[in-house]
C-alpha cells in the first residue's frame, strides 16, 4: 500500500472511532456543545472550513483515481493478457484487488466525511435547541407560577369582597333594624304627642267650663250680697 491510500486508511480509522464516539448514548449533545466551544476550536475554526473543503477534494480526486484504476484492470485487454500470461493473470487480479480496496477505503472515507460533518451540525443545533427548550421552560415556568400567584390574588380579592358584601348586608340589616326601630319609637313619640294633646285640649275645656262656673257663681255671690244688702236697708 502506497504512502497516500496508507494515509487515506488512517483518516478512515480516525473518522470511525471518532463516529464511534459520537455514538455514545450517554454523551449528551449539551456536553458535545459544550466540547465544540473549546477555546482550542475557536482558534481552528476560520480554518474549518478550508481544511474540510480540501478534504473533500482530495477525498474525490483519489476516489476518481481509483476508479480510474478498478477500470484499467477491469476491461477486457488487461483480462486476455492475463490468460495468456498465468504469472501475468495473478498480478492483474492483485492490482484490480488493490484498485477495488483503495476505491472502498476512499468511498467510505468521503462518506464518513459527510456523515461526521452532518452529525457535528445535528448536535450544534440539538443542544442549541435544548438550551432555547429549557429558557421557554423557564419562562413557562415562570409564567405558570406568575398566574398561579395572580390566581391566588383574585381568590383573596374575592373573599375580600365576599366578606364585605356580607359585613356590608350584615351592617345594611343592622340599619334597617335601626331605622325600623326609629320608625316604631317616633310613631310612638307620635301617638304620645297626640295623647298628650289630646289631654290638653281636654284639661283647656276643663278649664273653660271651670272658668264659666266660676263666673256663674261669681255673680250669683254678688247677687246674694246685693240682696243681703237690701234687706238689711229694708229693716
Amino acid at each position: 500500500m502506497t504512502l497516500q491510500w496508507t494515509a487515506v486508511a488512517f483518516f478512515l480509522y480516525v473518522e470511525l472511532v471518532v463516529s464511534l464516539i459520537l455514538c455514545i448514548p450517554f454523551i449528551s449533545a449539551n456536553r458535545w456543545h459544550s466540547v465544540f466551544h473549546w477555546r482550542i476550536w475557536s482558534w481552528l475554526s476560520p480554518y474549518w472550513k478550508k481544511f474540510f473543503f480540501a478534504m473533500i477534494m482530495v477525498l474525490v480526486v483519489l476516489f476518481i483515481d481509483a476508479v480510474r484504476e478498478v477500470q484499467r484492470y477491469s476491461g477486457p485487454d488487461p483480462l486476455q493478457e492475463a490468460q495468456a500470461n498465468p504469472n501475468l493473470y495473478d498480478h492483474v487480479h492483485m492490482k484490480l484487488f488493490r484498485a477495488q480496496r483503495n476505491l472502498y477505503i476512499c468511498g467510505f472515507s468521503l462518506f464518513l466525511w459527510l456523515v461526521m460533518h452532518r452529525v457535528f451540525t445535528l448536535l450544534n443545533q440539538i443542544a442549541v435547541t435544548l438550551e432555547n427548550s429549557a429558557g421557554l421552560q423557564a419562562q413557562m415556568d415562570k409564567a405558570f407560577k406568575a398566574a398561579e400567584k395572580h390566581q391566588e390574588n383574585n381568590q383573596i380579592l374575592k373573599k375580600a369582597l365576599l366578606e364585605r358584601e356580607q359585613s356590608n348586608s350584615t351592617t345594611e340589616n343592622q340599619l334597617k333594624l335601626e331605622i325600623e326601630k326609629l320608625q316604631s319609637q317616633q310613631n310612638d313619640a307620635e301617638e304620645a304627642v297626640r295623647r298628650s294633646n289630646a289631654e290638653v285640649e281636654a284639661m283647656r275645656r276643663q278649664a273653660k267650663g271651670l272658668a264659666q262656673e266660676y263666673d256663674r257663681l261669681l255673680r250669683e255671690h254678688q247677687l246674694l250680697q246685693n240682696q243681703c244688702a237690701e234687706d238689711k236697708k229694708d229693716q
